[in-house]
């Protein structure tokens, strides 16, 4: 569904990507691990058109996303939920929903139909529909971000690190409604550094040091790496 193939990404002379290569295939729930600053974001941001790569290539099915537009690859149906929710906190919760139906805003009756999908994801979302979304716990402002995406109709869905800053508690919750998500049929990238939360739901893994893929395998080899479970488990 989502391949990378050989692919560069530069901040000036700095390679934050070098020669990447992963796939996440359809209905697979695969996750990036790694250290801040190891490449997970950057990879994010080269899928979703944010920054240009210099070499490889970055395929979603069959289609080359190089030279597209940003909304052009939302339509197309990869859709990014950013690290830090970059929620608009003085608008409802419904309104920073529906912003993430932008490219199909022709479409009325559709995007009912996906608020209400988000709202039986997120109940508490519908009853809080109509508050600002800076009024709204972590947990919920991550919810909105999460709904907002969904609005955008993915195929493939980009998550960065959405449980930073949130309870053990509200990290589950959130981790079971992306595995809801997943098993729905939506494939999804998880960037997370909550490694155990992150594997436990998850079919395959790369490790990502430095720009580069360090390891790779499924969950079970992966929990069960002394290497892995020294640097991100304990």
């Amino acid at each position: 569904m989502l391949t990378f193939e050989g692919v560069t990404l530069k901040y000036g002379s700095f390679r934050a990507l070098d020669k990447i290569s992963l796939r996440a295939r359809a209905g697979e729930l695969v996750v990036l691990l790694g250290a801040n600053g190891a490449g997970k974001t950057s990879i994010f941001m080269a899928a979703s058109g944010i920054h240009r790569i210099s070499e490889g290539r970055i395929q979603l099915a069959e289609r080359d996303l190089a030279g597209m537009r940003t909304t052009q690859i939302v339509q197309a149906g990869l859709v990014h939920c950013p690290e830090g929710r970059k929620l608009f906190p003085m608008m409802t919760v419904k309104k920073n929903l529906v912003l993430g139906a932008y490219v199909h805003r022709r479409d009325k009756a559709g995007i009912a139909r996906a608020l209400d999908e988000v709202y039986a994801l997120f109940p508490i979302l519908a009853q809080k529909q109509n508050d600002p979304a800076g009024s709204l716990s972590g947990g919920q402002q991550q919810m909105v971000a999460i709904g907002r995406a969904m609005l955008g109709r993915p195929k493939v869905l980009l998550l960065d690190e959405p449980s930073l800053g949130l309870a053990p508690l509200v990290v589950k919750q959130v981790f079971e409604v992306i595995q809801r998500i997943n098993k729905a049929g939506t494939t999804v990238l998880l960037a997370e550094q909550n490694a155990y939360a992150a594997l436990s739901i998850a079919d395959r893994a790369y490790v990502i040091e430095r720009g580069r893929i360090a390891l790779e395998g499924d969950r079970e080899s992966l929990m069960n790496n002394e290497a892995v479970r020294a640097a991100y488990i304990g």
